[in-house]
């Protein structure tokens, strides 16, 4: 795939995984991305995960030909990207590795390189002439690990932007670019949102024509739209007005409370009300709803005096991304002494910009007219 007269895709497409990071359902695989910059010297953009080595080697042949390459730019060492490092460099063992100082000490940490291996240790805005191409390197740490960069090539106005605009799904899958890039950036990238937001500052000064991440397509047309999306995510603000219900339910009886408030709020106008049963659903979609809506009910059932642990580890994974600017609302139920309320509340007491409501519900087993009446209180002031 030709990106520009002078960059080409070399990257693949991975069917064959089932959870990304041994933890995230990606039914669509994954995309390992890499680049090639043809010029009076040759740079490769990152690697890619183990098990696709030989194929990328073999794209990369394809659009070299004859030629060897001068530079391997590493911009971030999770294996997913640097895993071929130790083969490229047997096949070329005149290549340049690229990369900063916390690069070379991971890159130890992971491989054994040899010390014959040339390396090229950049600076933060560090710039690498390859011809008429001029690369310069920023420094991204913490987005997601400590050593990634981002590469920005003046001459043709692209991007490399490591992980960041990244999402699931290999390049062959036809799907929706925000679900799976939101999904994607608050399961991984989400507890970094400042960081994220420094990086976007330093793109803001930038003339940008494409965006080349490291997963997901190459992003040529609309960049604003991208970008909004990114400033919007990483500042932690609701993305759409409405509210989602995430409940968790041993026999139906909280469900029925989280499926009547539902109902209540979509008769009093609510834009968007969405249901989501925590034991059955994709935890990382749960979580992408979470932070897309500006509102949020949290159901559940009493467990051994605590809440229900679906419940818990939801709350766990927004608290632990920075969840914030929201509102909140409770519904708990208990048969003889229900706590799931204040465990609840007590889970996000060290989280800022999140309101409480004061209007919990309250099931004592099983809705009655009083969980109700409860219930159309709750529905009013979420409104």
């Amino acid at each position: 795939m030709k990106i520009t007269n002078d960059i080409q895709y070399v990257g693949v497409n991975d069917h064959k995984v089932d959870l990304f990071e041994g933890q995230y359902i990606v039914p669509n695989g994954m995309a390992y991305n890499s680049y090639v910059i043809l010029d009076e010297k040759i740079a490769v953009m990152d690697t890619v995960d183990a098990g696709f080595t030989q194929e990328w080697l073999s794209n990369i042949e394809k659009v070299l030909g004859e030629r060897k390459p001068d530079y391997l730019i590493v911009q971030h060492m999770e294996p997913d990207h640097s895993a071929s490092i130790g083969t490229f460099v047997k096949k070329y063992p005149d290549i340049t590795l690229v990369g900063n100082d916390k690069t070379f000490v991971m890159m130890n940490q992971f491989y054994e390189i040899g010390e014959t291996i040339s390396r090229l240790s950049v600076k933060d805005k560090e710039t690498l002439s390859l011809g008429e191409h001029t690369l310069t390197f920023v420094f991204a740490p913490m987005v997601h690990w400590p050593e990634v960069m981002v590469t920005y090539d003046s001459k043709d106005k692209v991007l490399f932007s490591a992980d960041g605009f990244g999402k699931f799904g290999a390049l062959d899958a036809e799907e929706d670019w925000a679900c799976e890039a939101r999904r994607y950036y608050f399961g991984i990238v989400g507890k970094y949102g400042m960081q994220v937001q420094k990086l976007l500052q330093v793109a803001s000064t930038l003339d940008i024509q494409a965006i080349c991440p490291l997963h997901g397509p190459v992003l040529t047309e609309n960049l604003p739209y991208y970008i909004e999306k990114y400033d919007t995510w990483s500042s932690y603000r609701a993305e759409d007005k409405g509210v989602m219900i995430a409940y968790t339910s041993v026999y139906g009886h909280t469900k029925k409370a989280a499926e009547l408030l539902a109902q209540k709020l979509e008769e009093k106008g609510c834009p968007r009300v969405v249901l989501a049963d925590l034991a059955r659903e994709d935890m990382a979609e749960c979580v992408e709803d979470a932070f897309r809506y500006d509102r949020l009910v949290l159901a559940s059932t009493t467990y051994n005096a605590d809440v229900f642990p679906k419940m818990k580890e939801f709350i766990q994974a927004l608290v632990e991304r920075n969840y914030q600017n929201r509102t909140v609302g409770f519904i708990e139920n208990g048969t003889w002494a229900p706590t799931a309320a204040r465990v609840m509340r007590q889970l996000f007491e060290k989280s800022k910009n999140v309101t409480l409501l004061e209007n919990t519900v309250t099931i004592k087993s099983a809705v009655k007219a009083d969980t109700e009446k409860s219930i159309e209180e709750l529905a009013e002031a979420l409104l």
